[in-house]
């Protein structure tokens, strides 16, 4: 292990957007499943916490595919996750490491019956790939995106997100990838499922913005088709809740507005001088109409 660096610098507004979006995340990719998601876990007075907590609330298997780098989830899976400006260097892991000993001595019984130690697993993630801490310990792969370091007495994975080979279970992967291309399959796949991912999507694509990226799905893209996705999801009696009559019949042919109405219902609102000089107007059509028939079939008799 080397030695401790100082926590690095930056906007810390961002950082915890960025952090927070990632575990909301991974709560919509364990929703149902027997583990669950918490988010900003407190560990001590000194308000330190930890990113993510993915516990084992129940017995059964996760149905479907995990994401990589979490084939091998304990009862309690401690998260550091560091966004597109943050390292995850040694002060990372040096932390990762106090969060686990303070997290393991809240959930144990006591002090004399702290938990099993293989209930454990200890999680570095990060968007790009950790140079700095590359080039001091060494990193094992495991698979594409997913390493293991010996920190001490304790393994930790180190998964980087935009390493991952492309796939559907590693979608919550490509969404913090920084990778344009990865983040536009991801949310393109992902909203057209039901889900709250709405949300998450609007202010990840904004905090993409905001860092200088460009990604090809633009917010506006993303809005326009999640709004037209809900909007096929409801009842019509629901898509049209709210809307003035003018803007329910607007785009409307005359004869779409009419189906479906009685006679008296047809020609309410118009005076009986309007009816009349309608019903003038359109006998006169007819007979002229009838005429120029008659007209046609005589030019068509042989002589």
């Amino acid at each position: 292990m080397s030695a401790t660096s100082a926590p690095p610098p930056g906007n810390s507004a961002t950082i915890v957007d960025w952090h927070r979006l990632f575990g909301l995340a991974l709560m919509e990719v364990f929703a149902g499943s027997p583990f669950e998601v918490e988010l900003e876990k407190e560990l001590s007075l000194k308000r330190q916490r930890l990113d993510v907590v993915i516990l084992r609330r129940q017995s059964g298997q996760f149905s479907g595919r995990l994401p990589d780098g979490l084939d091998d989830l304990g009862t309690h899976n401690l998260l550091s996750y560091k966004s597109l400006r943050q390292p995850l260097d040694d002060w990372t892991l040096d932390e990762l490491v106090g969060h686990y000993v303070n997290y393991r001595k809240q959930v144990s019984p006591s002090l004399d019956a702290l938990l099993p130690r293989d209930e454990f697993r200890l999680y570095g993630v990060s968007t790009r790939f950790p140079q700095g801490l590359g080039s001091q310990v060494n990193l094992r792969r495991l698979q594409p995106g997913v390493y293991e370091v010996a920190w001490g007495a304790r393994p930790i994975r180190v998964l980087v997100l935009s390493d991952m080979p492309e796939g559907a279970q590693n979608a919550v992967w490509d969404l913090f990838s920084g990778v344009p291309t990865k983040v536009t399959s991801a949310v393109t796949s992902q909203w057209r499922k039901p889900s709250d991912m709405g949300t998450i999507f609007d202010q990840l694509l904004e905090r993409y913005e905001l860092e200088g990226i460009t990604v090809p799905y633009t917010m506006d893209d993303f809005r326009r088709d999640y709004a037209t996705e809900l909007l096929n999801r409801m009842k019509p009696e629901d898509r049209l809740r709210g809307l003035a009559p003018a803007d329910r019949l607007q785009g409307l042919a005359p004869a779409d507005r009419l189906q479906g109405l009685a006679p008296a219902d047809r020609l309410r609102g118009l005076s009986a001088k309007q009816i009349e000089s309608y019903l003038t107007k359109l006998k006169k059509e007819q007979g002229r109409g009838a005429g120029e028939g008659k007209q046609r079939n005589k030019q068509r008799k042989p002589k």
